[in-house]
């Protein structure tokens, strides 16, 4: 499907205003990070602590309905998670103040006037303590620095070094304006954002590495043409196939956001900003980084 035909657009010449925009939105993802480090954002219960009470039922009950009692029932910042097999429902709220102890008979009491044919009583109670939630925050930035890593490697050994600082950075780019967003939101950061930060590294390296490998092709093609003309011709060419494989992707997220569930409700929304971003900087950051970083060393060799 070719959604522009024989596109001429001249995205180098543009690649100071990107760097100026995309700057801006990395430096704003860096502040997020030191304000999630030092515990100034929306954490939720994975990396702020909380108390995990189970809750066991004499018949099964829908998670939809049980989120709905306890946020009728005035309880807020929890997450969900069905253990059907058991007729039990894990509930995990954040921690807010001296109100820990007390979650405890408020989660019975809303749930014994919401269920009370089905018997809800407490299984177990957990309190998950400070020291796990600054595990698991350093683990999530090692999680996501191991994956830029690895990135690194491949496209330096599948193109040449400097193309695997480009898509690293290109990488490292969309994570941080995807974290950005969610920190000027104010919307929660937690596991599942993680996770939708590495789904969105993975497709942004994807998209990037299309467009490196019409780049290479056309290098070794068009020897007599500026280093700067053939990558605007390489962008161009693969134009269609790139807008075509983002809306895929965006009408499939979109598809989630409005149908998902509040449970993937986030995920979906950040896989929403991740393609816009990620197609972005397989355009505007990844190639001109390649170029910024010298222009005679990318040429093929005879």
């Amino acid at each position: 499907m070719e959604l522009i035909k024989n596109p001429n657009l001249d995205f180098m010449g543009k690649r100071m205003y990107a760097f100026i925009f995309s700057g801006a939105l990395s430096l704003l993802g860096l502040f997020a990070v030191f304000a999630i480090a030092n515990g100034k954002a929306n954490l939720g219960v994975d990396f702020a602590g909380g108390t995990a009470v189970q809750i066991k039922f004499t018949q099964g009950v829908p998670l939809h309905d049980v989120r709905l009692a306890l946020e009728k029932g005035g309880l807020k910042d929890f997450d969900l998670q069905d253990l059907p097999s058991e007729n039990k429902v894990l509930i995990r709220v954040k921690k807010q103040e001296e109100k820990l102890g007390g979650f405890t008979e408020m989660i019975t009491q809303i749930l014994a006037q919401s269920f009370a044919d089905k018997k809800p009583v407490v299984d177990s109670t957990t309190e998950i303590g400070p020291k796990v939630g600054s595990r698991l925050k350093e683990d999530a930035l090692w999680a996501v620095l191991y994956a830029i890593i690895g990135i690194l490697a491949y496209i330096a050994f599948r193109f040449k070094f400097r193309f695997g600082v480009g898509a690293t950075i290109a990488t490292f780019h969309d994570v941080l304006a995807v974290l950005a967003v969610f920190f000027v939101m104010g919307k929660e950061i937690n596991l599942i954002l993680l996770s939708a930060l590495l789904t969105i590294a993975g497709y942004s390296l994807t998209d990037t590495v299309v467009v490196f490998d019409r780049v290479r092709e056309n290098l070794k093609k068009y020897l007599r043409e500026p280093v700067e003309a053939v990558v605007n011709r390489s962008i161009n060419e693969v134009l269609s196939r790139t807008i075509v494989t983002s809306l895929t992707v965006f009408l499939s997220a979109l598809a989630l956001f409005l149908f998902g569930g509040e449970v993937i409700h986030d995920f979906a929304f950040a896989m929403l900003i991740g393609v816009i971003i990620g197609t972005y900087s397989s355009v505007f950051v990844a190639s001109p980084v390649v170029i910024l970083l010298g222009k005679k060393d990318i040429r093929a060799k005879k």
